[in-house]
């Protein structure tokens, strides 16, 4: 039996109003419309869904929900990506995400020219609340989250002992983070025919992680859940204290856009 799940938010129609490089493997991307007016993003670390044309086509078509994904008419599955929004008002009508850039990938291929383009966004979906009495915490992400870790940097306790680790596949796709005392931020450049979160996943078992660490972590999803075992097998933190979210999978073209 197919498990019928929750009917996600509307997708809203929109226009690419801007675009603008972060680095060579990254593009910010201004999504802006009337529809967006009442779509407030206020957790950081959030994600909505940007709707893209079809490979080989110019014309956006909304797809349906079927209880379980969404499809388009002809029953194949829509160009959909998963991206970390700026936060912003409800009554503003733009958004901005970035788009991380490779060698393969529907929204990469997008992204190279996408000035003027019809897309549709849906969200937000969950962002990550942050306790504000944490006292000692460890971000850990590919390019796919940098958007993610650079929100939750901004909010996080003044306070509070934070290490932070970011794995890229070129040097030149690091972006400055908000360093301030007490914050490590430890940069990994994974070597060529590396495997997709490894040294993610041996920061985390080099880090020092006590009963009163909160984790957040997010990357390629197999990578995440050998950080996953690590933290509640290993470790045995607490299930509450870490989020640990697969935003793409190896093997699954384009999955990888930021």
């Amino acid at each position: 039996m197919t498990r019928i799940r929750r009917e996600p938010p509307v997708f809203r129609p929109a226009r690419v109003a801007a675009v603008e490089p972060r680095s060579p493997w990254m593009v910010q991307v201004t999504i802006a419309g009337p529809a967006l007016e009442g779509l407030g993003v206020d957790e950081p670390a959030a994600s909505v869904r940007l709707l893209l044309p079809s490979p080989g086509t110019e014309d956006l078509v909304v797809p349906e929900w079927n209880g379980n994904e969404f499809l388009l008419p002809d029953g194949s599955r829509p160009a959909i990506r998963t991206l970390t929004p700026s936060r912003k008002r409800a009554d503003a009508r733009e958004l901005v995400v970035s788009v991380v850039l490779h060698d393969a990938g529907v929204a990469s291929a997008w992204a190279a020219d996408p000035l003027g383009a019809e897309v549709a966004l849906s969200g937000p979906g969950r962002g990550y609340a942050v306790d504000p009495d944490a006292s000692d915490l460890l971000l850990a992400g590919d390019e796919s989250a940098i958007p993610a870790i650079e929100q939750l940097l901004e909010v996080l306790p003044a306070p509070a002992s934070v290490q932070v680790h970011v794995e890229v596949a070129h040097p030149d796709a690091r972006l400055p983070l908000d360093e301030r005392p007490g914050r490590t931020i430890t940069w990994h450049d994974l070597p060529p025919g590396g495997e997709p979160g490894d040294t993610l996943v041996h920061a985390a078992r080099g880090a020092r992680i006590d009963p009163t660490t909160w984790v957040w972590a997010a990357g390629e999803a197999a990578a995440m859940q050998r950080i996953r075992k690590h933290l509640f097998d290993e470790c045995e933190l607490p299930r509450p204290q870490a989020v640990v979210r697969g935003y793409w999978k190896r093997g699954r073209g384009g999955d990888a856009d930021g």
